[in-house]
């Protein structure tokens, strides 16, 4: 009863996709409430997802010569206003500090929406000649925006990022920089979080406020609405000529720097959540999960039940398996339904007969098979399933954004879409913002990103009917 009673408390994702998805987040633990409006705790289970994400994109980071730094939380109000399109975009969410203990801040402070002016003032002084070139720096931090509406993971006023901020001798180098960025952010998401991306360019109507370039990987979630996932940022010189971040090249003139910046978030845990969970809560990919495989000893009571319990957890330990025990006072199917919910990828039920047999069950999360495995040849057998598992996740997601990806040829096909069967819908653009601005109007259709991988679908664009220039995703989106 224990087993049925706690799957009941999620809501199903067809009857309420947001109500499911706030059961979800609260029934595995990954978030609460704090006593701050807008502002989330994220509780060990979700931190643990971020902190595994924070490991994957470090080292790959690392891996392309960028280093870690840390830049005060405060911007003084003069600083950000020396670059106008940035500050304008920022201005409606911006937080700010007037008082210092208790005085009035002769200059007040903004607590940092994202760092490009922190960086700029910070490249100003110690970039001086080509031969400081390039500087490739990144942080892990906190960021403050004062958002209307609210969701965990999703949209909150306060959330962990990283944000990368490189300077560049040329416009080639920092170009490349740029989709550099994007390729790791597009790697990450597809071989660790098993989540498919379409790779692409904002439109200048969406693309970051001060940036000359916005690229972008897109999510489908299962509702059928998008999920930006990742950015990377081509600044130009814009943001180097207000911040006068320049330095002597070979040919002894000044010349500006050319500047990236490049992030992704918490969001992420709010996009693992809505492509792979169902009603029973989350599943995690493997090369993410936290704990891999969570051993449940069935009636632990009983003579060595728990000691093969742990000696199994030690020989998968040894193996490299993130592993556990469930070693609770709470009943199986407790343990069962609490595995599932926490979307643990592998569950290796033990009992008397599993040894008196000389093997365990492991239970699939992905697809709840069952599995014999033999004690001998366990950890084995575990690393490959682990792999088939992570395989399966990102396959079963692909063929859905592919199944939830159609083409429109008109308004009224592009509507019926989105409205029926909502997914991306790939169409033709003129360029003209007076186009995206009209499907927006007309159904809260937005352009998610024009693909590297363009394809000729018509001649004209689906809105005015002028020469197509590009074919577009669109869709709804988070």
């Amino acid at each position: 009863m224990a087993d049925k009673k706690l799957v009941e408390q999620i809501t199903p994702m067809e009857e309420d996709f947001a109500q499911w998805y706030t059961d979800v987040v609260k029934k595995a633990e990954l978030t609460d409430y704090s006593s701050v409006k807008g502002f989330m705790v994220i509780r060990p289970a979700g931190y643990a997802i971020w902190e595994n994400i924070q490991k994957e994109l470090d080292a790959r980071f690392k891996a392309t010569g960028v280093e870690n730094c840390a830049m005060p939380m405060l911007i003084p109000e003069s600083l950000l206003q020396k670059e106008k399109e940035h500050v304008e975009g920022f201005a409606p969410e911006v937080a700010w500090v007037t008082e210092g203990g208790s005085k009035r801040l002769e200059e007040r402070m903004c607590i940092r929406p994202t760092s490009e002016t922190l960086f700029c003032d910070y490249y100003a002084k110690v970039v001086k000649s080509y031969r400081d070139l390039p500087q490739l720096l990144n942080q892990w931090v906190s960021v403050v925006r004062w958002e209307k509406t609210t969701r965990p993971f999703l949209r909150t006023r306060e959330f962990l990022w990283q944000e990368g901020h490189t300077v560049h001798a040329t416009a080639e180098e920092a170009e490349e920089r740029t989709i550099q960025m994007l390729s790791v952010y597009a790697d990450v998401a597809e071989n660790v979080l098993a989540i498919p991306v379409v790779k692409g360019q904002k439109t200048e109507k969406e693309k970051f406020a001060g940036a000359v370039a916005t690229y972008t990987i897109e999510a489908l979630m299962h509702d059928g609405q998008a999920l930006q996932c990742g950015t990377s940022h081509n600044f130009g010189q814009d943001f180097a000529k207000a911040f006068g971040v320049q330095y002597l090249d070979r040919d002894n003139t000044l010349k500006p720097v050319h500047e990236t910046s490049w992030g992704m978030t918490t969001r992420m845990i709010g996009a693992l959540i809505m492509v792979h969970g169902d009603d029973s809560g989350l599943k995690l990919p493997p090369r993410i999960a936290p704990v891999q495989v969570m051993i449940v000893p069935i009636q632990q009571k009983k003579e060595g039940v728990l000691e093969k319990a742990y000696a199994l957890r030690d020989s998968l330990r040894a193996a490299g398996i993130r592993v556990k025990v469930d070693a609770s006072e709470k009943s199986p199917g407790f343990k069962f339904a609490d595995c599932e919910v926490r979307g643990i990828p592998l569950r290796l039920e033990i009992g008397p007969k599993d040894i008196e047999n000389g093997h365990a069950v492991l239970v699939r999360r992905d697809t709840r098979e069952k599995l014999p495995a033999a004690f001998e040849t366990l950890p084995e057998e575990v690393m490959m399933l682990l792999e088939r598992i992570q395989r399966d996740m990102l396959e079963k997601a692909r063929a859905f954004q592919e199944e939830r990806t159609t083409e429109a040829h008109t308004i009224e096909e592009m509507i019926e879409s989105v409205n029926t069967r909502p997914g991306f819908v790939k169409a033709m653009w003129c360029g003209c913002r007076e186009c995206e601005d009209r499907l927006k109007e007309l159904s809260g259709i937005t352009s998610r990103c024009i693909p590297f991988e363009q394809e000729k679908l018509a001649d004209s664009c689906i809105v005015c009917g002028k020469p197509a220039q590009k074919m577009v995703y669109w869709g709804r989106a988070y």
